[in-house]
């Protein structure tokens, strides 16, 4: 069985994306990371990648802030497929994803959300959960669909929320679990996909 090859999509630092390179590097992940791209020109995740030795490109949305464009879409799956990555990892991808890149890679899109899903979906979710004082927060990894974070959950990790917690020191808690998750869930979906484990 070979490896799984995996392409990453990433807007700001890509420490998700470190976080499967080192696991890949202790032989905890079989994996290959073969593509990154982000929809931020100067987005450390680019540099990460790079530094790698990873194909790392810039997605150029013509200007559109939050909406991902139909052919800007489908470029992606175009640069996707033509690095034959088996699976894509959303590391902190800030756009919604829609055909066509849903449809060449169904059910082989995977999200982190920081959360436990399907509580607080959408944008800063720690701030979310500090702001509607629960005691207990994480994150999520899950299938992406056409929903915002509403695919089928892989892995989940919870994490407290101390009484004096503010977001900074939430949210890097939660990035901790992120990072330990991510490389097992990616390890279960290859699994599953049948490739090497």
């Amino acid at each position: 069985m070979r490896k799984i090859r995996i392409g990453v999509l990433g807007s700001g630092s890509g420490s998700n994306l470190q976080a499967l390179l080192d696991a890949i590097r202790s032989d905890l992940l079989q994996a290959e990371i073969v593509l990154v791209l982000s929809d931020v020109a100067d987005a450390r995740i680019l540099q990460r990648a790079k530094d790698a030795g990873i194909p790392a490109e810039w997605i150029d949305c013509f200007g559109n802030k939050n909406r991902f464009p139909e052919a800007v879409q489908q470029h992606v799956a175009d640069r996707l497929v033509d690095a034959g990555v088996d699976l894509v990892c959303l590391a902190g991808f800030m756009r919604l994803i829609k055909s066509p890149i849903l449809q060449r890679f169904s059910e082989r899109i995977i999200n982190i959300h920081p959360s436990l899903l399907p509580h607080f979906p959408g944008l800063e979710a720690w701030k979310q959960a500090l702001d509607a004082g629960v005691t207990e927060t994480g994150c999520t990894v899950h299938f992406v669909d056409e929903g915002m974070d509403t695919g089928t959950v892989i892995l989940q990790a919870k994490v407290p929320i101390h009484s004096d917690d503010d977001s900074l020191s939430l949210h890097q808690r939660i990035q901790q679990q992120e990072h330990l998750i991510y490389p097992q869930a990616v390890r279960l979906v290859a699994a599953r996909l049948g490739f090497a484990v």
